[in-house]
């Protein structure tokens, strides 16, 4: 089986891998970079848990095949966190009890990033809009988008004491 060697930037370091032409991203993301965050919910593209930003843009990397990667950045859910302080939306996450079992969590975090890169101040009916694509079997939604309410004010709040 050939493999094409990939060069591109995941979670702000260049990263370069060998992965076979039909691998998905997702598997290479987990099983040649041993980046174990980002998780297989459907594989159709359908649930979110496999969301990542490619270039910025959400993205499922289910549906996504590793060479495409050649050349983008790409950023799971282990990039959200600067080193070792969460993300303000993962704080909140884990401080609303906004997760249960976890296969859906890491999805749901990297498109509240997206939308929050997008819309800093969204009104609750944007924030169910821009999660729609995630789907969670666990818990009803309300404690996600609660925590995602709470992140915006604390990166609103951040924002505006670094002006």
């Amino acid at each position: 089986m050939s493999r094409t060697h990939i060069n591109c930037i995941v979670n702000g370091e260049p990263t370069d891998f060998l992965a076979a032409d039909a691998t998905s991203l997702l598997d290479a993301l987990r099983d040649e970079l041993g980046l174990i965050g980002t998780k297989e919910g459907c594989g159709t593209g359908d649930c979110g848990s496999c969301s990542v930003l490619v270039d910025g843009k959400l993205n499922c990397s289910c549906l996504i095949l590793a060479p495409e990667a050649e050349g983008r950045e790409i950023t799971t859910v282990e990039g959200i966190a600067d080193g070792d302080q969460l993300h303000p939306l993962q704080q909140t996450f884990l401080e609303g009890a906004a997760l249960q079992c976890g296969i859906c969590t890491p999805g749901f975090l990297v498109a509240a990033k997206a939308l929050l890169d997008a819309n800093p101040d969204p009104t609750e009916t944007e924030i169910r809009y821009g999660l729609a694509g995630n789907l969670c079997r666990c818990t009803g939604y309300d404690k996600i988008v609660r925590a995602v309410q709470e992140a915006a004010v604390q990166l609103n709040s951040t924002s505006k004491q670094g002006v």
